[in-house]
């Protein structure tokens, strides 16, 4: 799953991460990456850590990248798994005079074999996300394991020019409305797949548009036997994502 969850703020608008996670706990994915992770407002609320709050509800392992950092806390992304992280590391995509963005990448230990995960937020700027599209294939390399990159990409002008540049080595990518959550009419959040790992299913949750002006993108994958380093607990399929 991919989700901007915008603070943690809904259409109340009040701070409330429970709600956020009792919403998570329900789909209960495997492997999470969350935009927009507020610690500032979870201070603000008398709340811990929002990032340790995330990480300890949803899942055993994670990774977190702070974009911005101030006395009050922390605002950046999240990567949550229920299977260890081999390796992990930030990288910063950030443009000048622009926002601060970051990318986790991560090698997961799944039950399927060792796959290459890589969230992200890009900017809101059609140079900035361009620069940035060419940094995420950078870390995606050579696909020499299966890989899935996902977050909120912000790719709205010119037919999708992330879209474009990704899909050279990402052939596969999700493809629904995720933004305002009220009314979805752009393509912001997404999943995309190398051609090791294909789409089981894929959608949205209109339900959660109460808690986020996203919506997420929820997908069952397939790692094609074969395609990777295997794990020590290789032998299982990778029921969602």
């Amino acid at each position: 799953m991919t989700w901007n969850i915008n603070g943690a703020v809904g259409r109340n608008p009040r701070f409330d991460l429970a709600l956020v996670v009792d919403y998570l706990r329900r789909h209960a994915p495997d492997i999470i990456a969350l935009q927009e992770v507020d610690s500032r407002r979870a201070r603000d609320a008398g709340v811990a850590d929002a990032f340790d709050i995330l990480r300890n509800a949803l899942g055993a392992h994670g990774a977190h990248a702070y974009a911005i950092s101030t006395a009050d806390g922390h605002y950046g992304q999240a990567l949550i798994s229920r299977w260890p992280l081999v390796a992990s590391s930030v990288h910063d995509l950030s443009y000048p005079e622009r926002e601060p963005r970051r990318a986790i990448s991560a090698e997961i230990d799944t039950p399927a074999g060792v796959l290459r995960v890589i969230a992200t937020h890009l900017g809101l700027s059609l140079r900035e996300r361009s620069r940035q599209a060419q940094t995420l294939l950078g870390l995606v390399g050579r696909l020499e394991r299966p890989t899935v990159v996902m977050g909120d990409f912000n790719d709205w002008l010119w037919r999708g020019s992330v879209r474009r540049a990704l899909r050279r080595v990402l052939p596969r990518c999700t493809n629904h409305r995720t933004f305002p959550a009220a009314m979805p009419v752009l393509r912001l959040d997404c999943i995309y797949v190398s051609s090791a790992v294909r789409f089981v299913s894929c959608g949205t949750d209109p339900s959660a548009r109460s808690l986020s002006d996203h919506l997420p993108v929820i997908a069952e994958v397939h790692i094609e036997e074969g395609s990777g380093p295997r794990s020590p607990t290789a032998g299982r399929a990778l029921p969602r994502q």
